[in-house]
């Protein structure tokens, strides 16, 4: 042992760590035989980690497995791990024991070592045990699962769900605005009938609306967690009261409810509850893809594109050509959206790992579900303060591109006839002329019934037009 380290020990044997640090032999080891990446657990794990070890010390001392002080001196150490006290002791890869024991240990002698300061012993004298105090009633097993949820659902909770609900409100107000602007539709990318900019935008904020709805129900769904399983789902070196006790305080500190599994084999080795809630994600980030993709069309130009919807210019968009503007938040929205659906196919296969009673995959899991949540509350409140609430509609150009439409031919097929009504519309497509001015040089229409036919507003609603 020299200045710089002491000298701690596990089931292995003797091991030397860093002076100052509050891991210990376990931790030491695992970050020398992971040395994979520079990925470690993120914020909200390492809290919800801290939730669960405060919670299981209640627990424990209510049942009477811990005496009153130890297990006061490891709630006040885990909540300082809640806290982000000591967030840099938390040093293992996420490539590392695919049950995430390595990181439970992580937790379990830091949490440890701060209890025994706090006791006034010595640091690595494990007057506070690691594993017979801190992980009390407990196993790698049943601990990380339980924290994915948690850590998961905090994080959709508190970060997630409002910068959705304040999405949702933007668009919504952008809909009533532009109301009654009328536009070309388009699919397959080409004119279709019209529409007006408003249902355009209600359509944004529906699909927001039903991914917002998606979520809550995924977000409820892992309140279901599998602490109280132990190594094998059986339950072995817990109390049976356990569980509900300890999950009764972790209710009550995160102020989200948690209920025990009613089958711990199939929520220790499979995590379907959680590649669902990444599926809520998925379908999230394929709408945003959707929404930022049309109003970077939506707004392209200035001369050549379409240029329906003006967007706030953020930021210069060229290194060499001046006075270039670029859509560039919908374009960060597209990359955080490409990373989230990337992220479930790693979900998705490292649940094909539930190898009989435990799954094996559960650290990056964990890494990629909250690394999705992240990134898309970041990206959506970027997106909305930055772009959506700012956009604004160019009705000139709106209209423009509307009369020479060739598609609002469609609405003379109970006049016409479909043949007839498709020749006016090839004609009008040819000589980039307005399907009125094509009919009247045709001679098929009167004035009257041209203004009866062709009334835009009667376009963009359900029904036939000319039909009182």
């Amino acid at each position: 042992m020299s200045a710089d380290t002491r000298t701690e020990r596990d089931s292995l044997g003797p091991v030397e760590v860093p002076a100052d640090a509050l891991y210990g032999a376990q931790t030491q080891r695992a970050q020398e035989n992971f040395p994979v990446s520079d990925l470690r657990f993120a914020r909200r794990f390492i809290e919800a980690l801290g939730h669960v070890k405060q919670a299981t010390a209640k627990a424990n001392r209510r049942l009477d497995l811990l005496d009153e002080d130890t297990a006061e001196v490891i709630v006040t150490a885990a909540q300082e791990v809640i806290d982000g006290t000591h967030d840099d002791q938390f040093v293992v890869d996420i490539f590392q024991t695919g049950s995430g024991t390595s990181t439970n240990m992580n937790a379990n002698e830091v949490i440890g070592n701060r209890a025994t300061e706090l006791l006034g012993e010595e640091r690595g004298s494990k007057a506070v045990h690691p594993n017979d105090d801190v992980n009390m009633s407990q196993s790698s097993n049943d601990t990380i699962p339980t924290a994915m949820h948690v850590a998961a659902r905090t994080g959709t909770e508190e970060d997630l769900l409002p910068a959705l609900r304040a999405l949702h409100t933007a668009l919504s107000d952008k809909a009533d605005e532009f109301d009654d602007v009328f536009k070309s539709g388009r699919t397959h990318l080409m004119d279709a009938t019209p529409i007006r900019l408003g249902q355009e935008f209600s359509g944004y904020a529906a699909q927001i609306e039903q991914s917002i709805a998606r979520i809550e129900d995924a977000s409820a769904a892992l309140a279901e967690v599998t602490l109280g399983g132990t190594a094998t789902g059986t339950g072995l070196n817990r109390p049976v009261d356990f569980p509900d006790v300890a999950l009764e305080s972790l209710s009550e500190a995160t102020g989200l409810d948690f209920f025990k599994t009613d089958n711990h084999f199939a929520q220790q080795a499979g995590k379907e509850l959680y590649v669902d809630a990444h599926g809520a994600l998925n379908a999230l980030a394929t709408a945003l893809l959707k929404i930022a993709n049309d109003l970077r069309l939506l707004s392209s130009g200035p001369t050549s594109g379409i240029g329906e919807i003006k967007l706030p210019v953020i930021q210069p968009g060229s290194s060499i050509m001046p006075g270039k503007v670029n859509p560039v938040q919908s374009e960060q929205v597209m990359m955080v959206a490409a990373q989230v659906t990337g992220n479930h196919q790693t979900l998705t296969v490292s649940n094909t790992h539930g190898n009989f009673e435990l799954n094996v995959m559960m650290p990056v899991m964990t890494h990629n579900m909250l690394q999705s949540i992240s990134l898309l509350a970041d990206s959506v409140e970027a997106f909305r303060t930055r772009c959506v609430e700012g956009i604004e509609a160019d009705r000139e150009r709106c209209r423009e591109l509307l009369e020479l439409n060739p598609s609002i031919a469609t609405a003379l097929n109970t006049a016409i006839g479909y043949d007839k009504a498709s020749e006016v519309a090839k004609k009008a497509a040819k000589e980039r002329k307005s399907v009125r001015t094509v009919v009247q040089e045709m001679g098929l229409l009167t004035e009257d019934e041209l203004d009866e036919y062709l009334d835009i507003q009667a376009m963009t609603e359900t029904g036939i037009p000319g039909d009182e």
